[in-house]
C-alpha cells in the first residue's frame, strides 16, 4: 500500500473519530457541569463505536492508528518506520482539525450559539470542567488509561493472537470503557490529535491545557511499548 493512501486513511479515520465522538459530546449537549442528553455512556459508546467501525474500514490500509500516541508507540516497538510515523501524525492532526472545523460550523447553526469554555468536546481539568479534578488526577488518568489502551492494542494485534479479526471489537470496547471512567476527569483524550482539533477552535483554557493531552498520552503509549518489549515479547 502506498504511503499516500495510508496517510489519507489515517486522516479520514481520525476525522471520523473526532466527528462522531466529539460530535456526540457537542451536538448531544454537554454543559460545563456535566453531560446531558445521551450522557456519559452515550458519549463513551460513540468514541468506542467510531474506532470499531474505522478499524474494519481503514485497518487493512494503514492499521487504523488514528492517534499519534499509538503511532509513536508503534515506532518505539519497531512496528512503524520513522517516515510513516511522521506522515501518520501529520495526517491524524489534519483529520482532527478538519472534523473540529466541521463541528464548529454545525454548532454555530444553533440559535444563540456562544462558544463555551472547553467547547466542541475539548479536554480539560480544574475549576469549571466536569468533576473539577486537579491537574495531577488528569495527568495520571491520561497516562494510565493510554497505557492500558496500548496494551490492548499490542495484545490484540500481535501475530500470536488467535483471532485477529476480533481486534477491532476489543479495541473499540476498551476505548468505550476508558471513556466511561475518564470523561468526568478530563473528558477523555488518550489521543493528542483528538484533543488538538477542538482546542484550536475553542481556544481559551482548552488551548492552554492542551500540553497535558499531548504529553501524557504519548508517555503512556511509550511506557506500554517498553513494558510489552521487556515483559511480554520474546
Amino acid at each position: 500500500m502506498s504511503s499516500s493512501k495510508k496517510y489519507f486513511a489515517e486522516a479520514l479515520g481520525t476525522f471520523a473519530l473526532v466527528l462522531f465522538g466529539c460530535g456526540a459530546a457537542t451536538i448531544a449537549s454537554v454543559t460545563q457541569s456535566g453531560p446531558v442528553g445521551i450522557g456519559v455512556l452515550g458519549i463513551a459508546l460513540a468514541f468506542g463505536f467510531a474506532v470499531l467501525v474505522m478499524v474494519y474500514t481503514i485497518g487493512p490500509i494503514s492499521g487504523c492508528h488514528i492517534n499519534p500516541a499509538i503511532s509513536i508507540a508503534m515506532l518505539a516497538a519497531g512496528k512503524l518506520s520513522a517516515k510513516d510515523t511522521v506522515g501518520y501524525v501529520i495526517a491524524q492532526c489534519i483529520g482532527a482539525v478538519a472534523a473540529a472545523g466541521l463541528l464548529y460550523l454545525l454548532a454555530t447553526g444553533s440559535a444563540g450559539f456562544v462558544m463555551p469554555e472547553w467547547g466542541l468536546g475539548s479536554n480539560g481539568w480544574g475549576a469549571g470542567y466536569g468533576g473539577e479534578y486537579n491537574m495531577t488526577s488528569a495527568l495520571i488518568a491520561e497516562f494510565v488509561f493510554t497505557f492500558l489502551f496500548l496494551m490492548v492494542i499490542f495484545g490484540t494485534t500481535s501475530e500470536r493472537h488467535n483471532a485477529p479479526m476480533m481486534a477491532g471489537l476489543a479495541i473499540g470496547i476498551s476505548l468505550a470503557l476508558i471513556h466511561m471512567v475518564v470523561i468526568p476527569i478530563t473528558g477523555t483524550s488518550v489521543n493528542p490529535a483528538r484533543s488538538l482539533g477542538p482546542a484550536l477552535f475553542s481556544g481559551g483554557m482548552a488551548l492552554q491545557q492542551l500540553w497535558l493531552f499531548i504529553v501524557a498520552p504519548i508517555a503512556g503509549g511509550l511506557c506500554a511499548a517498553l513494558v510489552r518489549k521487556i515483559f511480554i515479547d520474546d
